[in-house]
């Protein structure tokens, strides 16, 4: 029980031992003062809060606020000493902003809770008490042999001990964890191979030794203990032997592994990073503006406190007739009379920090992240799956992005391959209709007949159904399992009964080409392939098979052909094959790659070699030799693959496209416009994610691409990047992008950061291949870290980019095939990374000018409100005298002022959403935080202190002199000033945000007048009628009495024309001669008479209509045929808008952002 507390607070220990030792199916020894080791369970928890410390941990986060904090002393103050206000003006605040911000992180929290429990609650089947019995994720322990079956993920890290094959091997997809999509294939030890059944299972005994959990994916060390009729048999472990968390198994019926790393001690959960309180630049900005303006209430309280003792150095102002001084307060100290004093006036002036900004900044968030989850266009059809926000606090960091890291694999691109082209013996085909066309001929075949293919083109053909390590399998679960003849069902296959897996998408996508054309790959059993050449079948011998490597960069087989003959086919990179090659039409055929690469297609090359039996004999022995040494034995395989693939015969070469996902070029173009940076960080290959890079458009064809690649020393690491930089100073006109790897960045950013931050600033894109997860995470922190701070976003869609996506400032989630670790540990997720434009420019765009707005009126309308309460100390000898009542104090911030900023901050658009999308540089006039700059944020406090000023020495001049404005002679009184400052006040600032607001909707007219008419109402009945449940009454009847003196209506109207008419002219003249890139949009998307937003709230365009052709539709309805256009509306479907093809993309808008305020009976 302590231990699970401690869990839940956070405080597990560490393990002390650097080895755990697990004991297969929880078999432990009978002898001796054993003590089990202690392990984690296997909850996932991406969770931030438990139910034990969600009050202490969200009250220390929420009391980090400068505000709540000074808030929370000024009510402790106020509770202590003798105030002129209640403490209940401090503190009913400060519990609804607590209060409100508490429920709106336990939801978001509880969301998450939710998540997880749906991953930890998955059913599992684990063996135990000589069953196999079904559980829940959460409840697998260390030491426990778990049953996974085909498709399924992996729950937890699994030693492997035996599959369904008699060789104890399977195969799994790791895409979610490392990005590839490649077949696997992982393997048990001969020992625990043959333990298929449960009961067998039941009897092992066995014991894993192994290092302790880390986050490297592709290292395991460990040791496998088994014990056979009492003799003890050791197998080393290696990560070929361990199935990770996350990794889906393909291909293989079921498989049974014993439990090693479980819950958060998983690699997968190793490669998250911790969570941490993510703060947007915005709210940064709200902590420096509240401590300047914490600097402004202490020299105004201090200032008024010196005054006040200055003041009373006179007798007849220290103790007036009128207040007599009691024994005590004579008596008293007079530094302690000081410090109340002092105290005193902060509380006078605490209004001047804006508490209920934070719980309108909290609401506007959270009420405004709906918008991106209702908006259609980031809604994917076929998957069925909208956009979703994991946390709303992050919403106007959107508008503010400089860095997009993106992962390629499922987030690019489709995880999809198709073959395209080939050339063979040097002439081009391309597949039509299954066939092979030459280039420059029509599919012109009668009927659909096989056309005739020459011995070329099927060598070639034959090449690429044999060389390669395809696994396949069938509907049928049994048709491989049992002693039948494993091609029993060749002569009867059909597509839809089998399924290829490969160690690489390309091979998969050409052996499925090479079956549509005529030559199939039908299965292997043991050493033998089968192929099927237009019907006729034919089998191989397997005789070797060289395996691919990143230094040969190709892959070879070696068979026996059906004629007794010994072939080598071998495939790769063109530099690894044509160099090697001495027939075929090698210029020909390098032409061809480079044109296919030149459309953005993975190239690959074939060749083959006939072996004369003494050769072939010559190559078995070598190979071998090699392969049985003990002492250097990479070396020595090196040298004899190098031997044996030489004299190639070139065949020819293919051309396969890494499908992208829909509008990834156009997206990728839409934010290098907004000005943002683009690098892609991928654990693919370096060719493939140059490849995906130059046709998605995230490398130009034009662009000068340099390369930092395996580099091996500190020393050869700097000496590159020191030439790459001298390239790119002498360089001034060619775009730069660079090309790294994972092995040479460690290199980089161990010493050199300086200059690979250098090198990195000046190229327009960045490719890092080769990633691990955490590396992912470091380039992130790297230029998060950098000095000019830039704002980061990370966007992927599986569990390797999960720690690169909770490093960066905003992370996004891609709802792909890959499971939803990165969903779940996001802050945005949508379904394909085309939305991630309109996410920006579009929301982005919106909520930053929404929340820069917000937090300035907030200060503005606070410097209005209490600036008048220090001048009035003026007049009453600094007594501490408040101005306005008590309720007015409370309600100020709380209900007269707060609606109006609220529903703008919901609502609010400078410019149409079509055209932020159409004009992506106008991203580039919010970046960087512009609109919270301190220029403008001196503007709107200066524009506070100034209406201040008018507000209070306006009313001053019309009552000062005592005058009788009253119809019976009487004067006003004190409250009365108060409240005619107060009136004036409430007018003013709730104006000034109508001037401010551009987009007016009937919610915004709605609050914008009904604030003033509630502020009247509520003043006539709280002074109209004596409340029983008041200690004192001082506003009976004042309001009444003020509204019924003309002069004071008067007066109301002069002080806020005075008020706002400079504003207005500012800016009528800034807009007509100064006016900024948005200002000149505007006119795009609101014109005069408003008739367009009639038209777009309809959706009333013609199908395929450009988005040029409204003008002619304004044009129509300003002279006075919008009849016509009505009907039109009428006629054509509403729910359907359609663009033509020369807008850049979102061909469907139907966000409810778009819907215009003005009804259809207007129009």
């Amino acid at each position: 029980m302590l231990r699970w507390i401690r869990q839940q607070l956070g405080f597990d220990p560490p393990h002390q031992s650097e080895t755990r030792t697990v004991y297969v199916a929880n078999r432990f020894p009978q002898h001796g003062h054993y003590v089990p080791q202690r392990f984690a369970d296997n909850r996932i928890i991406s969770s931030k809060y438990t139910i034990w410390n969600f009050v202490p941990k969200n009250l220390f986060e929420q009391f980090r606020r400068i505000a709540n904090f000074y808030f929370l002393i000024i009510f402790l103050v106020q509770l202590m000493i003798d105030t002129p206000t209640s403490p209940v003006t401090s503190g009913l605040p400060l519990f609804f902003v607590i209060t409100v911000t508490a429920i709106k992180q336990g939801y978001e929290d509880w969301l998450r809770h939710k998540a997880d429990n749906e991953v930890n609650g998955a059913p599992v089947f684990v063996v135990r008490s000589g069953s196999l019995v079904q559980t829940r994720s959460k409840n697998i322990r260390v030491g426990d042999i778990v049953r996974v079956a085909k498709d399924e993920t992996f729950p937890v890290d699994l030693v492997l001990l035996s599959s369904d094959r008699p060789d104890g091997t399977c195969h799994i997809t790791t895409a979610s964890l490392d990005g590839e999509t490649n077949l696997k294939t992982h393997y048990s030890v001969a020992e625990t191979a043959v333990c298929q059944s449960v009961s067998q299972l039941e009897a092992l005994q066995a014991v894993v030794e192994c290092q302790q959990p880390e986050a490297d994916l592709y290292r395991f060390v460990g040791r496998i203990t088994v014990t056979q009729h009492g003799e003890e048999i050791v197998r080393p472990l290696g990560p070929e032997n361990l199935l990770l968390r996350g990794a889906r198994l393909k291909n293989t019926k079921e498989i049974f592994g014993v439990a090693v790393y479980t819950g958060m001690e998983s690699k997968m959960a190793l490669n998250y990073k911790c969570k941490s309180q993510k703060r947007s630049a915005v709210e940064k900005s709200m902590n420096t503006f509240l401590i300047i303006y914490l600097g402004i209430l202490l020299f105004e309280a201090i200032l008024s406190t010196i005054l006040k003792y200055a003041w009373q150095a006179e007798d007849k102002w220290d103790e007036p007739f009128y207040n007599q001084k009691t024994e005590q307060e004579k008596n008293s100290s007079p530094i302690l009379k000081f410090i109340s004093d002092f105290l005193a006036f902060l509380v006078l002036y605490n209004f001047i920090i804006p508490i209920s900004l934070y719980v309108t900044v909290e609401m506007q968030k959270f009420l405004g992240s709906f918008f991106i989850g209702w908006d259609l266009d980031l809604y994917h059809e076929e998957s069925d799956q909208k956009a979703q926000v994991n946390t709303s606090d992050l919403n106007e960091e959107l508008g503010q992005v400089e860095y997009v890291f993106t992962d390629k694999t499922g987030t690019l691109t489709e995880n999809e391959m198709h073959f395209r082209e080939c050339s063979i013996n040097g002439t081009k085909y391309r597949e039509v209709n299954g066939k092979l066309v030459p280039e420059g001929m029509s599919d012109d075949t009668p009927d659909g007949s096989t056309p005739h293919l020459i011995g070329d083109e099927v060598l070639f053909l034959k090449a690429v159904s044999l060389c390669h390590t395809v696994q396949i399998s069938y509907d049928q679960p049994d048709c491989l399992v049992g002693g039948g003849d494993p091609f029993a069902h060749a002569n009867g296959f059909s597509s839809s009964h089998m399924e290829y897996y490969a160690s690489s998408p390309d091979e998969k996508a050409l052996v499925e080409a090479a079956k549509r054309i005529g030559v199939a790959f039908i299965g292997s059993s043991g050493d033998t392939m089968e192929i099927k050449t237009f019907g006729k079948p034919e089998r191989y011998k397997l005789l070797h098979v060289l395996e691919f490597d990143a230094n040969r960069r190709r892959m070879s087989v070696i068979l026996q052909t059906p004629s007794g003959g010994t072939v080598l086919f071998t495939k790769g990179a063109e530099s690894a094959i044509l160099p090697f090659a001495t027939g075929g039409e090698i210029e020909k055929t390098r032409l061809h790659v480079d044109e296919f690469a030149l459309k953005g297609l993975r190239t690959l090359v074939v060749a083959c070699r006939h072996f004369s039996p003494e050769e072939y004999i010559d190559v078995d022995r070598r190979l071998n030799a090699a392969r049985t040494a003990l002492q250097q034995r990479e070396e020595r395989l090196q040298e004899t693959f190098s031997y044996i693939e030489r004299d190639l015969q070139l065949l020819g070469a293919t051309g396969v496209e890494d499908k992208l996902q829909d509008k990834v070029q156009e997206t990728i173009e839409a934010l290098r416009l907004a000005g943002i940076k683009v690098w892609v960080l991928t654990g693919d290959k370096h060719e493939t994610a140059v490849s995906v890079s130059l046709s998605c458009g995230h490398f130009h064809r034009t662009m000068n691409i340099l390369e930092l690649l395996q580099q091996r020393s500190d020393n050869e690491c700097a000496e590159q990047l020191r030439i790459l930089a001298r390239r790119i100073k002498e360089d001034h006109v060619i775009q730069h992008g660079l090309v790294v790897d994972g092995a040479s960045l460690s290199l980089a950013l161990r010493e050199h950061e300086k200059l690979f931050m250098e090198v990195c600033k000046n190229c327009s894109a960045v490719l890092c291949c080769r990633m691990a997860p955490l590396q992912k995470a470091k380039v992130v922190r790297l230029l998060k870290t950098s000095p000019e701070k830039p704002i980061t976003l990370a966007i992927g869609d599986g569990a390797n980019d999960v720690s690169m996506i909770q490093e960066a400032h905003v992370g996004i989630g891609i709802m792909g095939k890959e499971g939803r670790q990165a969903v779940r540990n996001s802050d945005y997720a949508i379904a394909r990374f085309k939305f991630l434009a309109k996410l920006l420019l579009v929301h982005g765009h919106f909520y930053y000018i929404r929340i820069a707005t917000l937090v300035q009126y907030f200060f503005y309308k606070n410097v209005c409100f209490i600036t008048p309460q220090f001048l009035y100390q003026f007049f009453c000898l600094f007594s501490q005298q408040t101005l306005y009542d008590s309720v007015y104090l409370t309600l100020y911030n709380i209900c007269f002022t707060s609606l109006p900023i609220l529903v703008y901050s919901l609502f609010e658009q400078l410019v149409h959403p079509h055209v932020l999308q159409n004009k992506p540089g106008l991203y580039r006039d919010i970046s960087k935080n512009s609109l919270l700059s301190f220029r403008t944020f001196l503007y709107w406090t200066l524009l506070g202190f100034c209406h201040a000023f008018v507000f209070f020495f306006g009313s001053y001049i019309l009552m000062g002199e005592d005058t009788t404005l009253m119809g019976n002679g009487q004067m006003f009184g004190n409250w009365t000033f108060g409240t005619l400052v107060f009136t004036v006040m409430v007018i003013t600032v709730t104006l000034k945000l109508a001037l401010e607001t551009h987009f007016w909707t009937w919610m915004n007219h709605f609050v914008t007048w009904g604030s003033i008419a509630f502020y009247f109402i509520f003043s006539l009945f709280y002074g109209g009628i004596i409340w029983p449940f008041l200690h004192t009454q001082d506003m009976y009847f004042v309001f009444v009495q003020l509204l019924s003196s003309g002069s004071a209506w008067f007066a109301i109207i002069i002080i806020v024309i005075t008020c706002l008419f400079p504003d207005v002219v500012k800016k009528i003249f800034y807009r007509h001669l100064q006016p900024t890139s948005t200002q000149k949009s505007q006119s795009l998307s609101t014109p005069q008479t408003q008739a367009l937003s009639c038209v777009e709230s309809l959706c009333c365009y013609q199908h395929g209509q450009s988005g040029c052709s409204r003008l002619a539709h304004l044009l129509e309805q300003m002279t006075g045929q919008c009849q016509g256009s009505a009907n039109n509306c009428h006629s054509s479907s509403r729910g359907n808008r359609s663009w033509s093809d020369t807008e850049n993309f979102y061909s469907n808008d139907r966000s409810i952002l778009t819907l215009s305020p003005i009804e259809a009976t207007h129009c």
